[in-house]
This record gives C-alpha cells, structure tokens and sequence, in this order.
C-alpha cells in the first residue's frame, strides 16, 4: 500500500494568502493544484512535502481572455477548459493539438495547466506546446511580480525558476497575424507520455517564413525549443524540403536517453520527421486550411 509521509494542510483563499503561507512553511511546502504529479510522487515517497498549501479555491487564476493582443492563460485553468476553449483553438491550435493526447479525460478535468509547467517533466506537451508559441510566463511574490520567458523558465529536469515563495499566476502567448501552429506526438498508448513529440508555429508573409517557434518533449531538447533549426527557417521558403532541412537540424541538436519507452537513435528520428510534419500542418494552417 503507497501512503505519502505525514504532512500539514493549509488551504489558501486568495493569491496573497498563498504567497503568505508559502512564505510562512518555507522551501519545503509545496502547492497543491490539480494534483495529479504531486499526489503520486508523495505516494511513492519521491517527494515528501511537510506542508501542502492548496490553491483550488483560487477563482482569480482560473480563465482564458484575449487582452492586449496576447492569448492570457490563468495558471489554474483545467486541462479540459483549455481544451474546450474557442478563444484558444480559433488563435493557436497547438494548444488543442497538445491538449487531445494529455493523459485521459479524468486527469484533464482535475489537472490545471499551471501544474503541468511547475512540474518540469522533460516528457511535459504543453512546455513544448508553449516553447514553440515563445510564451511568457508570470510569478507573484513576496516582492512582486516578474515575467520570465517561456524558454527561460525550466531549469532542468523537475526544476523551474519560480521561488519557494513564489506562484506561477498566468501563461501569456502573443497573437500574430499570418501564424498556423500544430502539435504531433508518438506514444506507447493513448494518453501516455511521448517517446517523442515536436510542435510548430509558423508566421508567413506569402511563401516565406517571417518567424518560427519550435517546441520538443521527451528528445533531449534544451529549453524544449530547437532555437539552431528556427534560425534556418527565418526568411527561408515554406516548402516541404525547408522543413525536412529544419527537422534534420532540431534532431541534431537534441540529446535523447535510451529508456523504456524507445532507444535514444528512435527519438531523434522522431524529433527530426515530427517536427518535418508539424512545421507542414502549421504551414497548411496559416494559409487558412488543415493538413
């Protein structure tokens, strides 16, 4: 039987009375959101919190809302209210594409989107899914309020830049006119973590590609991103050989582990022809259709 070591239990009723007992547990309280990473680690013993600080009764840091030409994302939004969002789909269906292949309809309804990014899985869809959108990412302090980009945000495995003391409040992905974007992803069953999975975001002015966001999960891709392939596509042609080139590119520069779910020579195949197919639905949707 899994039982998690003894634990306190605080639960917040506004962003600064989180921060307050953040501040008061110190370093070794964690926030509970959706729960779903956190639960299972507690009960495996691999994380052994002394305080639970519970945000779900949060409401301010649960939406999605255009403001000032930016998609804004509240750190607590569920899964499954990203998925079914119009706002988010009709601007970037990236987003959908990642949302469809997270885990199962049970886990999207309880998990929030905030807890996915705080928890750094290298294997983590929507940190790639973001990576390619170059979002920003906002923390509330103690101190204040500072915005760190999307790239900038994980520090490694399991590891981000937000404080002890700190909460990740909103995702914020800019709008562009000319953009398509897209998601693909190979795992060992539905709703599993990806033995690879590449996402794109392409803004166009005709045939040639103005920008380019590319994300990666679970290939061994610095920051989740393929910065060295983005550089190729900059003012390049949006053609298929283009995008075969930049595949070829992310792979190269990406360092995959052999482990259970595939060998490391598997995934950076995968790195390079996903992101080949992503780069080419991305295109199709920027010129308003669907590949």
């Amino acid at each position: 039987m899994q039982v998690p070591a003894h634990f306190e239990y605080e639960r917040a009723t506004s962003v600064p009375h989180a921060l307050a007992l953040l501040a008061k547990f110190g370093p070794e309280s964690r926030v509970l959101a959706g729960g779903h990473s956190l639960i299972p680690m507690m009960k495996l013993r691999l994380a052994q919190p002394e305080t639970l600080v519970d945000i779900n009764d949060l409401a301010e840091l649960a939406y999605l809302r255009v403001e000032e030409s930016e998609l804004r994302i509240g750190a607590l939004t569920r899964h499954a209210e990203l998925l079914s969002s119009p706002i988010a789909g009709l601007h970037f269906p990236i987003l959908h594409d990642a949302e469809r292949r997270i885990a199962d309809p049970i886990v999207r309804n309880r998990g929030t989107i905030g807890g996915s990014l705080c928890q750094a899985d290298p294997s983590e869809d929507l940190s790639a899914a973001f990576a390619a959108l170059r979002a920003t990412m906002v923390i509330e302090g103690g101190s204040g309020t500072r915005t760190v980009p999307e790239r900038a945000f994980h520090l490694g495995p399991y590891e981000t830049v937000v404080a002890p003391d700190e909460l990740l409040t909103e995702i914020r992905v800019p709008i562009l006119p000319g953009g398509g974007s897209a998601y693909l992803k190979v795992d060992r069953r539905a709703g599993d973590w990806p033995v690879g999975a590449a996402g794109a975001a392409l803004w166009l002015d005709g045939d040639t590609i103005t920008e380019a966001g590319i994300g990666l999960a679970a290939v061994g891709a610095e920051h989740f991103s393929a910065a060295e392939a983005e550089d190729f596509l900059r003012g390049a042609q949006a053609t298929d050989d283009s995008f075969a080139r930049a595949g070829q590119i992310a792979a190269e520069h990406c360092t995959p582990v052999s482990d259970q779910r595939g060998p490391a020579d598997y995934k950076r195949h995968l790195a390079a022809e996903l992101t080949a197919r992503a780069l080419r639905r991305a295109r199709a949707r920027a010129r308003g259709g669907e590949a």
